[in-house]
Formats: C-alpha cells, structure tokens, sequence
C-alpha cells in the first residue's frame, strides 16, 4: 500500500465513536453477568428492529437508558460493556420496544440520529443494532441444521445439536475516492437512489482478495476507470446489516480515466472538479451522501472542507 495520502489525524467518524469498554472477557462468566444485570447501576438499552428510544435535547440526541431493575425481563440480553466508572450496560432485544416512556422519548435508529449522540451513545447503539441483526438471522445451525442458542452474552450463537460455535459476522467493504491527473473525484450514482443523489464508489471485498485489490477491482468493474496509487484513510462501522466499511483513496491510472459504467452496479458515474461538485450542490442538482458515511468523511476531505449543503441520507 502506498503512502498516499500523507499521515494525518484520524477523523472522529460518527459511527466509529465509543465511550465504553467492551470488557470481553466477563463475556463467559455466567456468575459475574448475573452480578452486573442485577446491580442497580446498571443500564439497559431496549432495541428493537434498530431502533431504541431517544430524547431530543440542545445538545443532541441522548439514548433512554433504563435500570435493569425497570427493565423487562424478557428478550435478549446482549452485554455491551463497562465505563470507567464500573457501570455495566446491556442491551434487550425484543419484538417490539417497550410501551412509550414518559416526557419526549421517540424511537429512532443510526441513521436519523447516529451523528447527533454521545461518544458513548454511539458506541452503545452502534453495537446493540449490529448484534440484534445478527442473532434475528442465525437462529440455525449453518452445519447440521438445529437450532442455535444465544451464548457468550449475546456474542455467540452455539448448535443445541452437534454445538458448533457461531460468532457474529463482519462483511468488509472497500469505499474510495478516486482522483484524476486533474485532481477530479470520481462519483457514482445508482439507479434505485433519489434522483440527485452521488456518493464515491464503493463494494464488498470478494474471499482471497487484498483490500488494496478490491479498490481497484471494484472502481474498474464498475465504472471503467484503472486504478493505481491506493492509500488507506480511516474505518468505521456500518451495521445495515453487517459491514465494516474500510475508506480509501486512490489514484486513477494516466489513460485509464475513461468512465464505462456497468450499468448494474451504477447507473451514472462522472468526474468532478471542486467548481463543478459546488455548483451542483447549491443548484440542488446533485445531493451529497449522508454526514454519518465515511462517503461524506472522504468527499469534503478532497474538497477541503465542508460541502455547501446539510442534505441527509
């Protein structure tokens, strides 16, 4: 991998925040879980369908977290972890969220309010949403068949029949901003987004394939355009459902610029000077993805700065 670009400070991507320890190994500790649920600082986060209930303040968005002790007893427990002030929290996944809260609780998932919550909030929803969907898709066995169990504090799925072990699964994806000898960003657009939307490519990284190999594939079959330079920026979670984008930036090959999209992946791609992607934004023709994607994190980094539009995905 080269060098490009330079070393810089990491950025504090929404969905890449964290406030709490994950304190992985009380994960099998039967006796020690029973504790922490029990203890009344303990909190618990209801889910349901990615969502969890939220409160709206000057500040931003705030989670309802509830003590355990008013929290239902049914559901599935998922341990999320401890902060440095030895408070455990939990989440319950259920059916259906709890009958509404008192004052202005509303539910709402990553999307709406992922950028507007804490580091710890964040780092809490992040994980509680990711595991949810996980175990709602893995009730079977994958090897025999049977049914599977939740174990490990909700890390872990084991076999009720031939007790094989299954563990919550991460599919890495590849995002990247493409420049040009001119210093153009390459942006696709694809069929089934609103009308205006564009965003920098993107694609999951295939079994025996580098990450370095994926860029370069995945802008090449998608687009048309050759690859060469690549340089690695920052990660950050993306539980719809399971993905762990990793953001990129390269530099398209002398000659191989030439757009030919795929027509399948893409319905549109288009190369972009800073004067043009500002042009199309305050016309409203073109709407920049979401401020929670690293999508967002990469284009304004090229950009300088930040694009001319509160647009949210």
């Amino acid at each position: 991998m080269s060098t490009l670009p330079d070393t810089e400070t990491p950025p504090r991507l929404a969905l890449a925040r964290a406030g709490v320890d994950r304190a992985a190994q009380h994960r099998l500790d039967e006796p020690w879980l029973a504790a922490a649920w029990s203890h009344p600082s303990t909190k618990v986060l209801p889910i349901s369908g990615g969502e969890a209930f939220v409160v709206d303040t000057d500040h931003g968005s705030e989670l309802v977290l509830l003590p355990s002790f008013e929290a239902s007893q049914t559901g599935d427990r998922y341990f999320l972890g401890t902060d440095d002030d030895g408070v455990s929290y939990f989440a319950l996944a259920g059916e259906t969220l709890p009958g509404r809260l008192d004052g202005d609780a509303r539910p709402a998932g990553l999307r709406e309010v992922g950028g507007s919550l804490s580091d710890r909030d964040a780092g809490l929803l992040v994980h509680a949403v990711a595991l949810e969907h996980w175990h709602r898709l893995h009730s079977f066995c994958s090897r025999c068949g049977h049914p599977t169990e939740k174990a490990g504090a909700g890390h872990l799925r084991r076999c009720t029949s031939c007790a094989a072990e299954h563990y919550p699964r991460t599919d890495p994806a590849v995002i990247m901003m493409i420049t040009d000898e001119q210093d153009r960003c390459l942006l696709g657009r694809q069929a089934l987004w609103p009308e205006g939307r564009w965003s920098t490519l993107a694609g999951f990284v295939e079994p025996g394939e580098s990450i370095e190999q994926a860029v370069a594939r995945e802008v090449f079959e998608e687009a048309g355009v050759r690859v060469g330079e690549v340089g690695y920026v920052a990660s950050q979670p993306w539980p719809f459902p399971a993905s762990l984008m990793l953001g990129f930036v390269g530099r398209a090959e002398p000659g191989g610029t030439e757009i030919t999209v795929d027509g399948e992946e893409l319905a549109e791609a288009r190369w972009f000077s800073r004067e043009d992607l500002r042009a199309g934004i305050e016309s409203g023709e073109i709407l920049p993805p979401s401020g929670i994607s690293i999508a967002r994190h990469l284009i304004e980094r090229w950009y300088g700065g930040p694009v001319p539009s509160t647009a949210r995905w």
